[in-house]
């Protein structure tokens, strides 16, 4: 029985535990590979990124209350987040990189930004 290629095709000559016919065949087997693993990756940090210019405008002094709708007006995902701060009273803020945001109530949000100097700590 004949090995294939795992990108073209054609068959495998040499070690048994060969599995491309060529290094040109190598290379586009791991670069469609990794350009499958780019797009998912690209995709979601493109929501991040999103998410986290919607906060940093609607919170321009560093703290600010907000609605739910105006979030979802402005186009906010909130399943996608970078990560979650508990606190020592049990309040769990949600960040998108350094700009958070607390739930109120179920309609309305505090907005925070994370100070620098909390960043490198």
């Amino acid at each position: 029985m004949d090995r294939l290629c795992l990108d073209c095709g054609n068959s495998v000559k040499g070690r048994a535990d060969k599995k491309f016919c060529d290094d040109s065949c190598r290379n586009n087997y791991n670069n469609r590979l990794k350009i499958e693993d780019n797009l998912i990756l690209k995709r979601i940090n493109g929501i991040l990124k999103k998410n986290r210019a919607i906060l940093a405008s609607l919170n321009p002094s560093g703290k600010a209350k907000v609605s739910r709708k105006k979030l979802i007006a402005a186009g906010f995902n909130f399943e996608y987040h970078t990560y979650t701060y508990k606190t020592q009273n049990g309040n769990a803020y949600i960040f998108c990189y350094e700009y958070g945001y607390l739930i109120l109530d179920n309609e309305r949000f505090l907005l925070v930004k994370r100070e620098e100097s909390l960043w490198l700590s």
